[in-house]
């Protein structure tokens, strides 16, 4: 009733959130669905998002400005050590940690250390314990006695991201934590992310979930041209898709450019969809050797 109670006083209230986790915990899931809105790429595979990417929800009594970090794990190449740093660089600049747990596949060894850097700032922290869609709810209690052995907690909210199950009382958890104020950002945002941006993601996106192996990780995306035709309502876009070794172009083209194809128009239409108008995309696939591996090449990439 506290939570309510803030709202009926019609005290507005606003503030940064980091929606931090293990890898595949559902950070970026749970980031759409309280957005109603996709910004986030998301996969089945482990460190899918490799940038902080800022959310912002509108509500009538407050305005939470997410935002969904990198997975936190033992990073052990320059790629990965990048991903990491910025994960833990959000922590210092929000006024809340959300951190995300997952009830049904833990990940002890990167929850161990997210939680370390979690107890070096001083901020309140609340636990979406995710995918309580799928778990055996009589095992939650112990799930969430083993999290509250090693951090306190400001509350633990039971969710489920895919099902929206336990949000709205996120959300009510979340507001009466964040200071009092006026918003950040007019009604119309939904993110500072450029429209370039978004869709290299999407590109991104439709890699991890239409290749296997070493591929997803080894690929990055660039955009080379973003042109919007005047009077038509079309945005004709070119990219680049990196990738490390030349064993691996063979395989994200495909045979007859069939993979490349269904990357292209699975990415096309997810970007049509976000920007509200027809894309034209064309692909393009380029060598660039161990690019994970190199300083420059990182910051080239945007990372």
């Amino acid at each position: 009733m506290k939570d309510r109670k803030s709202e009926e006083q019609g005290e507005f209230r606003s503030g940064y959130v980091a929606i931090a986790g293990a890898p595949n915990a559902g950070k970026s899931t749970l980031l759409n669905k309280l957005l109603g809105f996709k910004i986030s790429i998301t996969s089945k595979k482990p460190q899918t998002t490799r940038n902080k990417i800022l959310g912002v929800v509108h509500r009538p009594s407050s305005q939470l400005v997410l935002i969904d970090t990198p997975g936190i794990h033992r990073a052990n190449n320059a790629l990965n050590i990048k991903i990491v740093d910025t994960a833990l660089s959000a922590f210092g600049d929000v006024d809340i940690i959300l951190l995300v747990g997952d009830a049904v596949n833990p990940d002890p060894e990167s929850e161990s250390i997210l939680i370390n850097n979690i107890k070096k700032i001083n901020k309140p922290v609340v636990l979406a314990l995710n995918k309580i869609d799928i778990v055996d709810k009589s095992k939650l209690p112990d799930i969430i006695f083993q999290w509250q052995k090693h951090l306190e907690f400001e509350r633990v909210i039971p969710v489920s991201a895919k099902s929206a199950e336990g949000i709205e009382e996120l959300f009510f958890a979340i507001e009466n934590l964040l200071p009092p104020g006026p918003p950040f950002f007019p009604e119309d945002m939904v993110t500072d992310l450029p429209e370039r941006f978004i869709a290299a993601e999407m590109i991104r996106e439709k890699i991890f979930r239409l290749t296997g192996q070493e591929i997803p990780y080894a690929s990055a995306v660039t955009i080379d041209s973003f042109t919007e035709k005047k009077g038509k309502g079309v945005v004709a876009i070119e990219a680049t898709i990196h990738i490390e070794r030349d064993s691996q172009k063979g395989i994200i083209i495909g045979k007859n450019g069939s993979k490349l194809k269904q990357i292209g128009t699975q990415a096309r239409e997810e970007i049509e969809q976000l920007i509200g108008v027809k894309v034209f995309l064309k692909l393009f696939v380029k060598v660039d050797k161990d690019w994970s591996k190199n300083d420059r090449t990182l910051t080239k990439f945007g990372y």
